[in-house]
């Protein structure tokens, strides 16, 4: 049987089902990683092995895709936030702008709808970092325009909140 080598696999396969209990915990984890699975149990109403286990199973769904200590980019000498829109020709451009994943300014990258083709989450030390980033995304080939945004105070910064909806 032949293939369909035409078809784009689909990076966000559709929701898990999560009970409550799974909400909670979700919930715990994303503001405090380092909780015990004692603790984590504790907090929810179950024994630590089924937390635990709980939090295994979350992990192998891709639910939980990592834990990473979360860093203050000012205190690492990166205090400057920007958001970088950039505009290309065709997509093949933009796959070249993926290759900005490997510089240590940039902190997000994602493909959008809209005037923009790509939007960059970028943290530098000052304007002239963040200068020479933008100098890097002029010479690709097929760039045809950024527009850039600093941001003067963040208030809130987060990832997808466990809570259901309704």
């Amino acid at each position: 049987m032949l293939e369909d080598s035409n078809t784009v696999p689909n990076p966000h396969p559709g929701p898990v089902r999560l009970d409550a209990k799974d909400r909670m915990l979700l919930g715990l984890l994303s503001e405090d990683a380092s909780l015990s699975y004692a603790e984590l149990g504790e907090r929810v109403h179950l024994s630590a092995p089924a937390a635990h286990e709980r939090v295994k199973r979350l992990r192998r769904e891709g639910v939980i895709r990592g834990t990473v200590a979360v860093l203050d980019g000012a205190k690492l000498g990166r205090p400057l936030l920007s958001f970088v829109h950039v505009d290309t020709t065709s997509w093949a451009v933009t796959r070249h702008l993926l290759a900005l994943k490997d510089l240590p300014d940039v902190e997000e990258i994602h493909t959008v709808t809209g005037e923009s083709a790509v939007l960059l989450k970028v943290r530098t030390r000052d304007t002239h970092a963040l200068e020479k980033l933008l100098e890097r995304i002029h010479a690709i080939e097929g760039f045809t325009g950024t527009r850039s945004y600093i941001a003067l105070s963040s208030y809130l910064e987060r990832g997808p909140s466990p809570i259901a909806d309704g």
